[in-house]
């Protein structure tokens, strides 16, 4: 079982993208049964009493429009437990990289990439919450989750 974890900021644009179109990829090659995949936040923002918010609008808009269900995903914030409960955390951005490292008090097995290092053109992925470009961003996240899949198997 290859475990992986997909970080953003908050956990309700860029990182349940990548959950969901990996999810997507891997079933589509019916290898689901040998992946665990997930996504979470580095902050707390977009949680609010224990509970987080649903898929922002226009990123689950996204990914209906390519055939994909978000439904029921809520922002969760990554704890330090999981460094020993995933194979893999990839982040989108350098923030999100150093964020990790920091609440997982660095990256002693290596486990931490960015998701565009999987891709030829590296980087960060731009976040759409800003730009509102979640198109871009979608095109960015199935590349590099494509260079990601190509990578394990």
């Amino acid at each position: 079982m290859i475990r992986v974890m997909f970080v953003c900021h908050g956990n309700i644009c860029r990182s349940p993208m990548a959950e969901f179109i990996f999810k997507d990829l891997v079933q589509k090659q019916g290898l689901a049964d040998d992946f665990m995949i997930a996504s979470s936040a580095t902050s707390t923002e977009e949680i609010w009493n224990g509970i987080g918010n649903p898929v922002y609008p226009p990123a689950k808009a996204e990914l209906a429009k390519h055939g994909m269900s978000c439904s029921g995903k809520r922002a969760v914030r990554i704890q330090k437990s999981d460094y020993d409960k995933y194979d893999y955390f990839i982040g989108m951005d350098s923030a999100n990289i150093r964020n990790m490292r920091r609440i997982f008090d660095d990256d002693k097995d290596r486990k931490i990439s960015k998701l565009m290092d999987y891709t030829d053109r590296g980087g960060d992925v731009a976040d759409p919450w800003y730009s509102r470009r979640f198109d871009v961003a979608y095109h960015d996240i199935y590349d590099g989750c494509k260079g990601l899949l190509n990578h394990l198997v």
